[in-house]
């Protein structure tokens, strides 16, 4: 699907607004799924607080986790099964959607919930801006459009704009009362896809890494705790609006995260630094199998360069990056054999030793 500009599509979402927050002792949290990755995060964070949490899911995906919780089954298709009737006539102060990825479930869930919860926070992402060939681009940018808004396949292409038009539809049901929070990159412990988790392994395994483009490359992750804290945060508060949520607060370079992965493992590794181009010529890419980096010049570069400042002046905040490669080291080293035998991102060993083999027999000739 071609990715063009969608003119006004946060026009009408308020930035930097408040509602008055609810009394602490009477908060009630709904979350729209709650068992993977951000799901579990919040739920710890918001029970931190002394809030009661209910869980909204198929059931499906990880089911044993919070047997304290009242968990109701259902499904974000309002045309499977028996939909979203388990969430009829109850009421929250707050609803968490981690799980919406379709217009058409969001639109259902938020005009069920309307009546009933005061706060609908919607997890979005960055990826549903239309361009990022500059940098330093805020939350007034323009996000992308469907050419056919009908579409509900998520892909590479069309995750962007579904999400956007998810923004849309819960402010739509719920004016003045939904906050879009776009993460970017989301690591830690718990992470199901090896983006982030790729370095702090590799460089715990030792010896010479391959190291993509200049040192001095920026990059941008986000802890997904810090994350749901500050989800959690903006309920307390009763902030509303659309916000970047990615980081650190200082400029972090692929440099400085690579250090600090082995600053948290202790380990022997040295880094090699080849170029973008010649990744390139070899059939490395960037985000794929260079993960978190992003050469910081082209269409692309702004990715790993949006602006945070809105979502820093409502309290996101963030641990050391050396704290997060330790946490996902950790984490990784308790799952099962045959989780770790296969990475999801990154490269193979093997393919990582060809790559910096050709790097040094290039640099000989040169």
């Amino acid at each position: 699907m071609k990715r063009t500009a969608a003119a006004g599509a946060v026009a009408s979402l308020g930035f930097g607004r408040r509602l008055d927050a609810a009394p602490r002792e009477s908060r009630t949290l709904l979350i729209l799924g709650g068992t993977a990755f951000l799901g579990p995060e919040v739920v710890d964070a918001s029970r931190a607080r002394g809030w009661s949490v209910t869980l909204f899911n198929r059931g499906k995906t990880n089911p044993e986790l919070f047997p304290e919780l009242e968990k109701l089954r259902g499904d974000r298709d309002p045309k499977k099964d028996e939909g979203l009737k388990a969430l009829e006539g109850r009421k929250w102060d707050a609803v968490v959607d981690t799980s919406g990825y379709v217009p058409r479930h969001a639109k259902a869930s938020a005009e069920l919930l309307r009546d009933n919860v005061k706060q609908y926070v919607f997890v979005s992402t960055i990826s549903v801006y239309g361009s990022f060939a500059t940098a330093g681009m805020d939350e007034t940018a323009e996000v992308g459009k469907l050419e056919d808004a009908s579409v509900e396949q998520v892909t590479g292409q069309t995750y962007g704009p579904l999400k956007a038009l998810c923004e849309e539809a819960a402010e739509a049901a719920m004016p003045g009362r939904v906050t879009n929070i776009r993460p970017g990159l989301i690591s830690g412990p718990g992470d199901p896809s090896d983006r982030y988790t790729y370095w702090p392994v590799r460089v715990a395994r030792g010896g010479e890494v391959l190291s993509p483009g200049d040192a001095s490359d920026p990059v941008q992750l986000i802890d997904v705790r810090d994350l749901a804290e500050f989800i959690v945060k903006t309920i307390a508060d009763g902030t509303v609006g659309v916000y970047n949520a990615t980081g650190p607060k200082e400029r972090l370079t692929v440099g400085a995260m690579l250090a600090d992965c082995k600053k948290a493992s202790g380990s022997d590794a040295t880094f090699t630094w080849a170029s973008a181009d010649f990744l390139a010529e070899n059939g490395v890419h960037p985000w794929a199998q260079m993960p978190v980096w992003i050469p910081p010049k082209g269409e692309m570069g702004g990715l790993t360069q949006v602006s945070v400042a809105r979502a820093l002046a409502k309290g996101l905040s963030f641990r050391p990056h050396v704290d997060t490669a330790r946490d996902t080291i950790a984490w990784w080293n308790a799952q099962a054999e045959e989780r770790r035998a296969k990475m999801k991102a990154g490269l193979t060993a093997e393919r990582e030793k060809e790559v910096l083999a050709a790097w040094h027999a290039r640099e000989k000739k040169s």
